[in-house]
This record gives C-alpha cells, structure tokens and sequence, in this order.
C-alpha cells in the first residue's frame, strides 16, 4: 500500500478558498487581469480602460487590499495600485489555461455557469 498524506480538512482548505471567492468577482477578476498585464494603474485609469464606474472601481480595489492582493502608493493626489502578490499573474495564467483545456466547460455549469 502506498502511503500518501492526509487529506486537508475543511478548515485547511478555508483560505484556498477565501481567496477563489476574492478572484470570483468578474470586476475583481478584470482589475487584476489588468495589473498583471500592465503593472500598475490608477482608478481614473481602470474605469477607462475597463468601463467600469469609478465608485465600482474603489470598491473592488479595497477589497483586494483587504485581501492582501494589491498594494497602492500615493502619487501626488491619487494612488498608483499594483499586484501584491506577483504570484497571481501565474495564478491567473494556469485559470486560463484551464478554461482553454476544458472549453469553458465551467461557463455551463448548473452550478457556477451563466445559468445562475
């Protein structure tokens, strides 16, 4: 019999998990997608280039600071935001990887498709 490891429990997993419900968001998503793409942006910035409301923007952002996924620095009066973690630009390329692999099977999933 081959030894393997435990399985995680329910409350190891909770982080994992936090953090996929953070990345959940197709605003949160875009905002992330493009920091990663761009390095850094300002909200005046992110509500151009994804046509989002400024007020919809400063949420999300303050969410993910939260989160601990982005960081800001002040830039005269506004603030420049970037990805904390670098880690999520690979994050966000094996995501899309996989929907590519599987055809976005995902999208029509009763539970988690469109249909919801």
């Amino acid at each position: 019999m081959i030894a393997t490891e435990a399985a995680p429990t329910r409350a190891a997993l909770a982080p994992a998990a936090a953090l996929f419900r953070s990345l959940a968001d197709p605003a949160r998503l875009a905002i992330l997608q493009h920091l990663a793409a761009n390095g850094q942006a300002r909200v005046v910035d992110l509500t151009t280039e994804l046509g989002l409301a400024q007020s919809t923007v400063s949420k999300h952002l303050a969410c993910l600071r939260d989160c601990g996924l982005v960081e800001a620095r002040p830039a005269g009066r506004a603030s420049v935001y970037s990805l904390a973690q670098p880690a999520l630009t690979a994050l966000l390329s094996a995501a899309e990887t996989v929907l590519a692999a599987t055809g976005n099977a995902v999208a029509l999933c009763p539970a988690y498709g469109h249909q919801r």
